[in-house]
């Protein structure tokens, strides 16, 4: 089918797209059992998210190693590219500023709120992947947008008003419109613009260079921008003190998934492209939704079944009218070389 060929040009392609939604699944069903009785956290979540970003550079520089063969070592390559070390600081940065203000959204929006303004972010992924790509998407892929965003926000509505009904709860729209509105809307810019840039310099200025050493780049990057963020904060000191924190296995489990979700995003990137992702992710938000009411039973409600049934027509109309974006120079699974799956288990 030529659409499917569009979609996926290989059968690897399709195995990391299977796998991000498996793993982002898991990821929501760790958070979820890592939630004190209250529904808050009783670990530093900043200390888990930098632990993440650390073993992601600690991976992707061992799997580069053992891949390595005829390639210059890690720091003559370093050295090398130091040009696409620089440019990884611009994705590396707006990812560490998106996590820092989700907190910070969050203090100041209710969920119902918070999560409704964030599904903007497929629409402007959508006109970011325009610009950087210069590849203009048709009417009936908009469409699919519009559907999927609206699908979105119906799960997000009421997956919110279902932890936050209470009688003093304020209106939403009296909430949104308000001086944190443009915080919102720059965290969405962040996370949009990262993953869109993401994906140009994996295709474009670094599609000559192995994806790993591309990752090493990127999390390098993203450890020292996320220290200076806990300089700033003023954490550095005290944050070791909440290490024994850490010592719950569903907090070890997040860690260790985040580091493996952002070593196979790398290569959905690289082999998709970043609408398709924000299908990915509408799918793992209904797919989450199921898997959270068999393990913990979280009500399924009728706005969860619309929402199920939107994402789905969104998702069969953009299987029928993909965006063909696939990197022709290097479709990130060397030939000569173990695929993915094969690396990682073996490391």
């Amino acid at each position: 089918m030529k659409e499917w060929k569009n979609l996926f040009p290989n059968k690897e392609a399709f195995i990391v797209f299977a796998l991000y939604i498996i793993l982002f699944v898991f990821q929501g069903v760790f958070v979820t059992a890592s939630k004190t009785a209250n529904g808050g956290y009783d670990y530093n979540t900043t200390l888990v998210v930098f632990l993440s970003e650390l073993l992601k550079l600690i991976a992707s520089a061992t799997l580069y190693s053992y891949r390595r063969e005829q390639k210059p070592h890690i720091c003559k390559a370093i050295v090398i590219n130091y040009k696409l070390l620089l440019l990884y600081f611009i994705p590396s940065l707006l990812y560490c500023f998106y996590n820092n203000l989700a907190f910070v959204n969050l203090s100041h929006y209710d969920p119902t709120s918070y999560y409704i303004l964030l599904q903007f972010r497929v629409v402007l992924t959508a006109l970011l992947f325009q610009f950087l790509f210069k590849k203009n998407l048709t009417l009936y892929q908009w469409i699919s947008l519009g559907i999927l965003t609206l699908g979105c926000m119906i799960k997000n509505f009421d997956a919110a008003s279902v932890n936050n009904s209470t009688p003093e709860d304020k209106g939403l729209w009296s909430q949104v419109f308000n001086i944190y509105f443009l915080s919102i809307n720059f965290q969405n810019f962040c996370s949009c613009l990262a993953g869109t840039y993401n994906e140009y310099l994996l295709k474009t200025t670094g599609s000559n260079v192995d994806i790993f050493l591309q990752n090493v780049f990127m999390y390098l990057d993203s450890v020292l921008c996320n220290f200076v963020i806990l300089m700033i904060k003023g954490e550095v000191y005290t944050i070791f003190n909440d290490f024994k924190s850490l010592a719950n296995i569903f907090v070890i489990l997040i860690t260790i998934n985040s580091a493996v979700v952002g070593i196979v995003t790398s290569f959905f990137l690289k082999n998709l492209n970043s609408i398709l992702k924000t299908y990915a992710s509408a799918l793992e938000l209904i797919i989450t939704a199921v898997v959270c009411y068999i393990i913990f039973h979280i009500l399924i409600t009728w706005s969860t079944i619309v929402s199920i049934c939107l994402v789905s027509i969104a998702v069969a109309m953009y299987f029928k009218n993909p965006v063909n974006n696939t990197n022709n120079n290097s479709n990130g699974f060397d030939r000569d070389k173990k695929p993915l799956l094969d690396v990682v288990t073996e490391a």
